[in-house]
């Protein structure tokens, strides 16, 4: 099993690397379909939409590069880690969908957005910056 310690390094990249762009590929497509967004924070009654979804966006794209890059690692994943449950709690929120079809779905987010977090907290650990 001590071969199988040489790939640290590699798997580390290829982490670091999806969770990049999991954040970055949302990130964009907020630029993209900013009204869309805008209109679902509000929806959601998630405080000062107008404000946060720049500041979303910014933390998305830039803190996902970072991790791509292996740049701040700490502290774009420290970041990342309270957006994504920021996030859960006024996006996800399947509490408030007794009853509704897409509670199932909700919460589905909700437990795979707490994965990313945990694996976001562990990351935070790996800065070489």
């Amino acid at each position: 099993m001590k071969w199988i310690k040489k790939f640290d390094n590699f798997y580390l990249i290829i982490g670091r690397s999806l969770l990049g762009l999991y954040f970055v590929g949302p990130g964009l497509s907020k630029v993209f379909d900013y009204a869309g967004t805008l209109a679902l924070m509000k929806i959601k009654g998630v405080p000062f939409s107008s404000m946060l979804l720049p500041i979303t966006i910014g933390i998305q794209i830039l803190g996902g590069l970072c991790l791509i890059l292996g740049r701040n690692l700490r502290i774009a994943s420290l970041m990342l880690f309270a957006l994504t449950i920021v996030i859960n709690i006024f996006i996800h929120n399947f509490w408030a969908l007794a009853g509704d079809p897409t509670q199932a779905h909700e919460i589905q987010n909700f437990v795979k957005n707490l994965a990313i977090g945990a694996g976001l907290l562990v990351l935070s650990t790996k800065d070489r910056s």
